[in-house]
């Protein structure tokens, strides 16, 4: 190598040293013909000075240093003048007086600055993600991903498990999103699909006795993007062999601990606390709590069953749920901050948001129809008082959880109750094996259909679905869905009940998964797993809201890439050697 160290190496032990360092140039400044830089690699910064004194041809060089210059210089280390020692910066007590200097390349200004402290639109980051990524900011964002999956793979190799990988080109099995097809050149009309997991190729591991698998895989899913969605995402997927969940619990409860403990030196708590789904959406309105504050859900209708107000009784009387939050403090609110409120939780399909404040009574024009004997019931059960403010959603359990559920994230926002530097993390269990699709008339899989019901629910699968519990876990933490996973169905007679319970027939099942029903019948061993995500997982220990600052070269909100043009047209050609016509194409003509 030509450089003998660093951009962010060099300390007061390295003084009288003759380097050579090589990177790019941060700033230059001119000061009174003295000319100084900051050179900048992914490591650091470091002072590079040209005096015109000690090195007249290379500080007349040094003129025409810009900004993102590729430089390459040789210099004797010095300490910094007093009163310019940097305290905030590794090299911030030395400089290199530059002897030798040679422009690797010559940069065009760059279309924004190099500098994390400069807000720039998402557009032009993801236009330009190659000068992106030089920011300090995002390339810390990607070392901790490295460091996050070094960990993993370490961790998972000490117990046992071997990773190998699972084909990207696939047969296409329903899973719950679009799949992206890759048509066949030599079987002309037919396609092979990109993953949307490994899901039954890690199942059929498991049958081949590989006991414990790993992968940190791309996977794949043609759905309208958000901050936590990609159409091309990582996750860390594992499955395990003569397991119950309580091993699976143990192993990845040590594994987010060693994370923690490598990327960010914090300690976390284990084993984590767990909650049913059923608690969960009942206290929080989300089978992803976060638990780092309060303002939990509080069912109010065997209250206010007794109150004259039409609106709760219409929906008590519909089976449909009252549910309120006690919001701590908000008696304060304005007519404009409760209209806001309202319409945040008209989001969720809530048709109106009810509320009563706390001073020296309760107060809200809806309170005449709630008889004293009622309302007194109403402060003991939410525990309201003075200041405080109540919150109700009435309809349907499912739209009053969701509404309530995202009501309390705003309000904590609001009320900067959620502490920083907190990681809450929580298991949720026992899961239904199935929803109930009202658009498609028929139960759905909440996980997928290879979840296995509990044992006391199998009978359950041909009467009464819906209520059956499957053998599942999320792992969830801060309010965000790390992982989820189960027990796996290992019986082809299990297996076949749960298709036919979501409306897939036997000759249907035969040819999306047979396959799998073949796999099972010759010693399928009981197993389980989950799977991680592992963008999501980066943007927690970073920090990040959105997964698209810990990808390297992610897609934007309408699925395209920026900076290369992706998706791009193809030709003519290319569709005929692919056996397909162009609807586009055909238009155009």
């Amino acid at each position: 190598m030509k450089r003998t160290h660093t951009c962010g190496e060099l300390t007061s032990k390295d003084v009288g040293k003759e380097v050579t360092l090589q990177g790019w140039v941060n700033t230059r400044r001119d000061h009174g013909g003295v000319v100084f830089i900051d050179l900048r690699d992914r490591y650091g910064l470091t002072q590079v000075v040209f005096d015109p004194s000690e090195f007249k041809k290379v500080h007349e060089k040094a003129h025409r240093l810009r900004r993102e210059f590729v430089l390459q210089t040789t210099g004797k280390v010095r300490p910094r003048p007093e009163g310019t020692v940097n305290p905030k910066m590794h090299t911030g007590e030395i400089e290199v007086l530059s002897s030798e200097i040679e422009i690797l390349n010559e940069a065009k200004t760059p279309p924004f600055e190099i500098d994390d402290r400069v807000d720039i639109s998402e557009d032009s980051r993801l236009t330009y993600r190659y000068l992106d990524i030089r920011k300090p900011g995002m390339q810390q964002n990607l070392l901790m991903r490295h460091r996050a999956a070094k960990t993993v793979r370490d961790f998972l190799d000490k117990e046992n498990f071997a990773e190998i990988e699972t084909p990207m080109l696939a047969k296409s099995t329903p899973e719950g999103a679009r799949d992206y097809l890759v048509p066949s050149r030599v079987h002309p009309g037919k396609f092979f699909a990109l993953p949307q997991s490994p899901q039954l190729f890690k199942q059929l591991l498991m049958v081949s006795g590989m006991d414990r698998y790993f992968q940190i895989v791309k996977c794949f899913r043609d759905e309208d993007l958000r901050a936590d969605r990609q159409p091309e995402f990582t996750q860390i997927d594992m499955e395990m062999s003569f397991v119950e969940e309580e091993d699976i619990y143990d192993i990845c409860e040590r594994m987010m601990k060693e994370i923690w403990k490598k990327t960010l030196d914090i300690d976390i708590k284990t084993p984590f606390p767990r909650i049913t789904y059923d608690e969960a959406m009942d206290r929080y309105g989300s089978d992803k709590p976060d638990t780092r504050f309060g303002l939990e859900l509080i069912d109010v209708g065997d209250i206010v069953k007794d109150s004259d107000f039409g609106v709760f009784k219409k929906v008590l009387e519909n089976k449909g749920r009252v549910k309120c939050i006690n919001a701590k403090g908000c008696a304060r609110f304005s007519r404009k901050d409760i209209d806001d409120l309202t319409e945040y939780a008209a989001i969720y399909g809530a048709k109106g948001l009810a509320w009563m404040k706390m001073q020296d009574k309760l107060e809200s024009s809806i309170v005449k129809f709630f008889p004293e004997a009622v309302q007194k019931k109403l402060v003991e059960k939410t525990g309201v008082k003075k200041g405080d403010m109540l919150f109700f959603v009435a309809d349907k359990p499912s739209i009053v959880a969701d509404a309530l559920g995202n009501l309390r994230l705003e309000l904590a926002r609001r009320l900067d109750m959620i502490p920083k530097d907190v990681f809450k993390f929580i298991w949720v269990v026992d899961f239904p094996v199935f929803e109930w699709d009202e658009d498609e008339g028929r139960h759905t899989a909440i996980h997928h259909p290879f979840t296995s019901p509990k044992d006391d629910s199998l009978e359950l699968l041909d009467k009464e679905p819906g209520k059956a519990k499957a053998k599942a876990y999320d792992l969830t933490v801060n309010g965000v869905e790390l992982g989820g996973g189960s027990i796996r169905i290992h019986r082809r007679d299990v297996q076949e009940k749960v298709f036919r319970a979501l409306g897939i027939s036997d000759d249907e099942a035969k040819q999306k998964f047979g396959f799998l029903l073949n796999a099972f019948e010759y010693g399928a061993p009981p197993h389980g797993g989950i799977a991680f995500g592992f963008d999501r997982l980066i943007a927690i220990l970073t920090g990040n809201e959105s997964i698209r600052e810990v990808i390297a070269f992610p897609k934007n909100k309408a699925c395209q890439s920026l900076m290369d043009s992706a998706p791009s047209k193809v030709s003519e050609k290319q569709y005929k050697e692919l056996h397909l016509q162009s609807t586009v194409l055909k238009k155009k003509k």
